[in-house]
């Protein structure tokens, strides 16, 4: 309990940090930024893995649950 205060100073000036950048520490991303910036990494997964044949038998049978 002792140890509270100096892990709170380290967090106060962690936001500091973040202000003086103008970033936003809380979780504000918008979607579509989220979705650009993870995309091009599921798509190297996807090609390494080989993991295509999944992702159409898993889109194949998304489609089929949904009626298409």
């Amino acid at each position: 309990m002792s140890d509270t205060a100096t892990r709170t100073m380290i967090r106060t000036q962690g936001r500091r940090v973040y202000a003086s950048f103008g970033a936003r520490p809380s979780g504000t991303r918008h979607p579509l930024v989220a979705t650009a910036m993870v995309l091009p990494l599921a798509a190297l997964l996807v090609v390494v893995f080989g993991g295509w044949e999944a992702v159409v038998t898993h889109a194949s049978s998304v489609a089929v649950m949904l009626g298409r």
